[in-house]
């Protein structure tokens, strides 16, 4: 029986130290391609440098493997450099779409931004901010008063949105999670699930008094006066995890701390 080919990597480091460290000692065994020549990339980091690989390499199409050199790494795989092609021979695929976020600032300027987590508006001053909330054109919430709010995807669920009391959502579900940080008025709302083709629409209220800012995991736009949310069924994300470790499974761990 022939041999299945061993698969071209690409190996990519956050600049901890352990993770460059990591991808020299990888390099030595496996080799190392550019990025158009890949079948894999390999991340070595964290959850924040897992989210930065997968933007630099969506008009690849390329599968990404995550190796946790990070804090967290909910993303990732556990580190190891041995029988590394055994590992991605094994992996499972996870296909994930992003959500697009559509800023205007109070000058107009108009600034666009992809999230894979969340899309999430904070205060940016002292007081509360004011939001209304439009979804598919209709005004749902008149005035929220609040710390801030956001749209999660079923992977970014466990992340802030998690913090945020928000719920955890099955990977393979077509909803987003709508979630109010610090409440005020109403009081009491932590929320709502929507339908993942759902356009949600924040509109700043007050954003002189009440400034605003809006960012789509780690892509910050300061002072906003509206910001439009929708998820992009055509970019595709390629996760790929060990047996047993997927993104279904780590959610639902999740639940049972």
């Amino acid at each position: 029986m022939a041999r299945a080919r061993k698969k071209a990597i690409a190996f990519l480091a956050s600049s901890a130290p352990s993770a460059i460290a990591a991808r020299s000692a990888l390099i030595a065994r496996y080799g190392d391609v550019p990025l158009h020549d890949a079948d894999v990339i390999v991340a070595l980091g964290g959850d924040g440098f897992m989210l930065a690989t997968l933007r630099a390499s969506q008009a690849l199409d390329t599968p990404v493997y995550g190796m946790n050199r990070g804090t967290v790494g909910f993303l990732m795989n556990a580190y190891s450099d041995d029988d590394l092609d055994e590992r991605l021979d094994m992996a499972g695929e996870e296909v994930l779409n992003p959500l697009s976020m559509c800023a205007v600032t109070v000058t107009g300027e108009k600034h666009e931004a992809l999230a894979i987590n969340e899309v999430s508006l904070l205060r940016a001053g002292p007081q509360a901010a004011r939001l209304r909330i439009s979804v598919d054109g209709k005004v749902r919430m008149k005035e929220l008063v609040c710390d801030g709010a956001l749209v999660a995807t079923p992977a970014g669920s466990t992340a802030y949105n998690y913090s945020a009391h928000g719920p955890i959502l099955p990977i393979g579900a077509d909803v987003l999670a709508l979630t109010a940080m610090a409440a005020f008025r109403p009081r009491r709302w932590r929320g709502a699930l929507l339908p993942k083709s759902a356009v949600v629409r924040f509109d700043v209220l007050d954003p002189a008094k009440r400034p605003v800012m809006a960012d789509a995991d780690a892509q910050p736009v300061r002072d906003v006066v509206s910001v439009e949310i929708r998820s992009e069924p055509n970019i595709r994300h390629r996760l790929l995890f060990d047996p047993g470790h997927g993104l279904e499974e780590r959610l639902i761990r999740e639940q049972f701390f």
